[in-house]
């Protein structure tokens, strides 16, 4: 039943529909005081915004018409909404127990004739995972073993959910300085969670397995878990294996820093050629380098207690 409700909408249907239905919502700017941009890119630009009611700070996501390509309709809304919307909508369910390790949405906002603002939690000291490998080089084994462990948890929500990211990169992790959790952010590139073959992407090509790059099809969990190892080697290598898509399609790794046995056997099984031959979420949380002693991670509290550049999401 819910899979029909949530079923992928043209613009027509959309324009059709939306025209049916007017939505009575609080205008944005008397909720909301907007700051300063905390970054853009083809997901759209987000910034920082102070909730006028209780001063809470939080982001503020805009997002244009046109780069809206996927439209769904769900239970908790009288008519169509962007598929980001939609799945955020669904992992949080409308209740207040939050699921571990994905960014929340607070509020969302049309705008007609212009797009869509989507309001998110905002963590007071926080930076992406990009940024923070970038200022701090290759993480210790032990504090990327903390953040993988706890993004393929949120990442099994995800998938529990009914929910594929479809672009897992340190780019949309945001780390919390004060207490080095981590969160998924940024589920533009989402969709539906299905067993059969995708044959649309709108990730990062470097992220990207092999199957997409040869036959434009792909799986969910294996992409999921191609993105994994990509993100692994990223967090303790400094950078990202492949840059080119021969690269992707020859597979061949090279270790730039000294990594444990474990940890390199764990990013090759991620990153094999062949989609059945890589592990399954519940695989990588059970894979010995995963579950591996770890007494001295204090070391993560170190490294996050250091200020960031900046606060992004």
């Amino acid at each position: 039943m819910l899979e029909k409700l949530m079923e992928n909408l043209s613009f027509h249907d959309v324009k059709e529909l939306k025209g049916k239905v007017t939505q009575v919502r609080e205008p944005f700017e008397k909720q909301y005081k907007v700051g300063q941009l905390l970054g853009s890119g083809g997901f759209g630009s987000v910034y920082a915004a102070q909730r006028l009611s209780d001063g809470l700070q939080v982001a503020v996501k805009k997002i244009s018409l046109e780069r809206i390509h996927q439209w769904a309709r769900t239970p908790n809304e009288p008519g169509p909404v962007p598929m980001e919307i939609a799945l955020l909508q669904r992992l949080w369910g409308g209740g207040t127990l939050a699921p571990k390790g994905i960014i929340r949405m607070l509020d969302w906002f049309e705008m007609p004739g212009d797009g869509y603002l989507i309001v998110f939690e905002r963590p007071q000291v926080c930076q992406d995972l990009f940024d923070f490998v970038t200022e701090r080089g290759p993480l210790e084994e032990s504090l990327a073993r903390r953040f993988l462990q706890q993004i393929t948890r949120a990442l099994q929500y995800c998938h529990s959910s009914g929910v594929v990211h479809r672009d897992i990169k340190d780019e949309n992790i945001l780390v919390d300085m004060r207490t080095g959790e981590v969160k998924i952010i940024d589920f533009g590139s989402g969709a539906l969670l299905k067993d059969a073959p995708y044959s649309e992407f709108e990730g990062t090509r470097v992220y990207s397995p092999p199957e997409w790059i040869i036959r434009h099809q792909y799986r969910a969990e294996p992409l999921t878990v191609w993105s994994l190892g990509v993100l692994l080697f990223d967090m303790v290598c400094g950078d990202v294996p492949f840059e080119r898509d021969e690269e992707i399609i020859q597979g061949k790794l090279r270790f730039t820093k000294r990594i444990s046995a474990e940890c390199q056997s764990l990013i090759r099984r991620c990153l094999a050629f062949q989609p059945e031959e890589r592990p399954t979420l519940d695989q990588i949380l059970s894979h010995s380098w995963m579950t591996a002693s770890a007494e001295d991670d204090d070391c993560m509290q170190e490294s996050c207690d250091y200020a960031p550049s900046k606060a992004s999401l």
